[in-house]
């Protein structure tokens, strides 16, 4: 398994330290609002690169996702509605769990809030203050990122470049514009919690630190997130945590790229984004995650009703595949394959293998959906020629393409029964109907049905082992 390390800039050998355990931390949401379609890239990327590792290379993996309870968002939102941040931060914590479960992620193995562990925060903070590496002013703690020689080592940017295009505004309070909070000291009406240096509350880069540590112990094997995350917060994470340990944080990094409309990056603050419910409502779960992973999770992903409709139909091809293989296996007759259908049976393994050589280079899912359309063109053509026994290798195809579709997650569990049950049976019910009425030598009427399914696209096959039935491409 390949994966590309924001951290070293290069693509690189990965597996667990252990072998069999990965420990991997992703950055959870702020629980001021719902999701945006944005910010549900990293959601599904991650948990399908967890289901990967799971189905494929036999890892356990500790998944730990943090709420970020307290934070400037949230208290915004409660000026501006008058609710507390607990009750804000309580609904919007539901409802992110909520999209978990609608978009079939993975629960994660552990999702710890911000506000559980300001103690361990505070301790952090305290570590850092006697190691010199922070210093407390007018009762906010900043961080000296002079002390820390490594600083830009994630993003790549020196203290010169940081220091001239500074985003983080100038205060007399700090020592240097680029020095970043710790703990910012309590104002009317926000929450707050008794600390050394008064009452207030911990910053955000502090919260990921003490989390992953927390929960995943000495198992820093993964920590992801969108590629806005680099700078400043995945570079500040770095610097307060290896400055504590004095050793490396994380093994690797790993960013997805961001989700952009109209050429712009999808944000709330500039009013340019969906919820993620409302797009998912519209076009189903399966259909929003093949939109992600039919695209490299480290590039930019342009977002539209197009690319979903286009998701759409092509999810569809696999899902009918499914579908109609499922009706015909249940009339199939028995019995030993001949030599075409113990043929194409063996070149099953090589479209496994291929899937897997592209999702362990780079986890490129892109080239992994393709293997999975050339497969269901494989098969069409497979179900158009042959006949008798051979077609009992269908049932090898279908489980083939559910084992493959797994860790993406784009086929609902047991997908072909709706299909099955009302599509698939009135077919048959037709082709029942034709053949009784040939039966009676009312041709005139059997060719009436024939021909009335074959304008809905359904192609019937007469065979001496019955009438098959296709989709015509």
């Amino acid at each position: 398994m390949k994966l590309y390390n924001t951290l070293t800039r290069r693509v690189e050998t990965f597996e667990p330290d252990d072998g069999k355990t990965v420990g991997m931390y992703v950055c959870g949401p702020t629980v001021y609002d719902h999701l945006h379609i944005g910010n549900l890239r990293p959601v599904i990327v991650f948990d399908t690169l967890r289901r990967y590792f799971e189905r494929f290379k036999g890892w356990k993996v500790l998944y730990v996702q943090n709420v970020t309870d307290v934070d400037d968002k949230l208290i915004a939102r409660s000026i501006d509605t008058g609710d507390s941040v607990e009750s804000i931060a309580q609904q919007f914590t539901t409802a992110y769990f909520d999209l978990l479960e609608t978009v079939r992620a993975l629960p994660p193995s552990e999702s710890p809030l911000a506000t559980d562990h300001i103690g361990d925060m505070i301790a952090l903070v305290q570590r850092l203050i006697e190691k010199k590496a922070a210093y407390e002013s007018d009762g906010d703690v900043y961080f000296r990122v002079a002390a820390f020689q490594g600083y830009g080592k994630l993003s790549g940017r020196t203290l010169d470049e940081q220091e001239a295009g500074a985003r983080v505004a100038t205060t007399e309070q700090k020592e240097n514009p680029l020095d970043f909070t710790l703990w910012k000291a309590a104002k009317p009406g926000e929450p707050r919690w008794p600390s050394p240096w008064g009452e207030g509350r911990p910053g955000w880069h502090t919260e990921c630190v003490v989390l992953s540590r927390r929960y995943l112990n000495d198992r820093l094997d993964i920590h992801a997130g969108g590629n806005d995350l680099v700078f400043p917060h995945h570079e500040n994470e770095i610097a307060q945590a290896e400055t504590d340990s004095q050793k490396p944080f994380f093994r690797f990094w790993m960013h997805n790229g961001m989700l952009s409309f109209d050429g712009e990056k999808m944000s709330k603050s500039l009013g340019n984004f969906a919820y993620a419910k409302d797009v998912l409502a519209r076009y189903g779960t399966e259909t929003v995650r093949y939109f992600y992973l039919s695209r490299h999770y480290r590039k930019p992903l342009e977002f539209s009703d197009d690319g979903l409709v286009a998701a759409q139909a092509a999810l569809r091809r696999i899902t009918t595949l499914l579908a109609d293989v499922t009706a015909e296996l249940r009339t199939a007759p028995d019995g030993e394959p001949g030599q075409d259908g113990r043929a194409f049976r063996e070149t099953l393994a090589v479209y496994r293998a291929r899937y897997v050589e592209a999702m362990d280079d780079d986890f490129n899912t892109v080239a992994a959906i393709g293997v999975l359309q050339e497969l269901v063109n494989a098969a069409n053509r497979f179900r158009n020629t042959t006949m008798g026994s051979d077609r009992a290798v269908l049932r090898d195809v279908a489980t083939l393409l559910r084992e493959l579709c797994a860790p993406l997650a784009i086929v609902p569990p047991e997908s072909d029964r709706p299909i099955e049950s009302i599509e698939g049976a009135l077919i048959q019910i037709l082709i029942d109907l034709r053949l009784a009425l040939r039966t009676k030598r009312e041709f005139d009427l059997a060719d009436l049905v024939r021909d009335r399914l074959d304008a809905c696209g359904i192609t019937l096959k007469d065979t001496p082992q019955g009438t098959l039935w296709s989709r015509q491409s």
